[in-house]
């Protein structure tokens, strides 16, 4: 069986800072493998300096982006290149991949060239009209890819309601029947996010699923040292980006003094729940 994802991290409710990798080969703004190496190394400097409890790798460069059946496999090869040499500048924290578009199976076979941790899915139960096409539902064949390959250890984090989306397929189901359904797929983690990149879940959309699964849950969108606090109750987790980035653009360099307030404000709201806990 996968490992629980919460048993990856030092510490509870990490902080998982976001890698946008240089364009892959072959899409417009492309440069050069080397460069794009260097960039995402000199990133993940920028956020173990300041003490995140995570990488996430993605090739949100690649927009538009193209569903995994229509890639070549120059983006497999990008994308293990630069994993690897983010993970082996990160050692024991853990580094996680992610593939744009629905690109499940690559990212899980990324992960296992590279050493990484975990994955991030889209499209895992419930299709719908992605802003990149059709997401059709994707649980089966990742499970079935990662057991073939012997990546059972991954564990996929995986994204209910995906951003950028319509769901007007699967309007009769609420947020809660749609996360009902994340544990039977055998997800090892649920995210939420809101409806764009930077737009953050509202705290009924997070209710909502807590109260339907026990399978942890991560923000994927959204936080920032305002609101951390707020979301903190209810999750095990933040994915972050743009609230990392110079600007709180996604596609801007990573601005150090950003991620010292993220990271800040994740060791405040720690110290502050735990003092609320009752004494043993």
């Amino acid at each position: 069986m996968p490992a629980d994802v919460r048993a990856l991290f030092e510490k509870p409710r990490p902080v998982i800072a976001m890698i946008h990798t240089g364009p892959s080969p072959g899409v417009p703004g492309f440069v050069c493998v080397d460069s794009a190496v260097d960039r995402a190394v000199a990133e993940a400097e920028v956020y173990l300096g300041a003490g995140v409890d995570g990488i996430l790798v993605e090739n949100m460069h690649d927009f538009p982006c193209v569903h995994e059946r229509e890639m070549g496999p120059e983006v497999a090869a990008f994308m293990t290149r630069v994993a690897h040499a983010v993970k082996r500048r990160a050692g024991r924290v853990p580094v996680g991949v992610q593939v744009l578009f629905q690109g499940n199976r690559t990212a899980l076979a990324v992960a296992l060239a590279a050493g990484c941790d975990f994955i991030r899915a889209e499209g895992w139960t419930h299709a719908h009209v992605a802003d990149k096409g059709i997401a059709d539902a994707s649980a089966g064949t990742t499970v079935r890819y990662r057991h073939q390959i012997g990546a059972d250890h991954i564990p996929v984090l995986a994204d209910v309601r995906k951003k950028h989306a319509a769901h007007a397929w699967t309007a009769d189901l609420s947020l809660a029947d749609l996360a009902r359904g994340m544990a039977l797929h055998r997800a090892d983690a649920v995210v939420v996010t809101g409806g764009h990149t930077g737009e953050p879940p509202t705290p009924a959309d997070l209710e909502a699923v807590r109260s339907v699964t026990e399978v942890p849950l991560f923000v994927g969108s959204g936080t920032t040292p305002e609101n951390l606090r707020a979301l903190f109750p209810w999750v095990d987790g933040f994915i972050v980006g743009s609230a990392l980035k110079e600007g709180g653009r996604w596609n801007a360099p990573v601005c150090c003094e950003r991620v010292e307030r993220m990271v800040a404000a994740a060791e405040q709201a720690r110290a502050a729940h735990q003092a609320a806990l009752p004494p043993n």
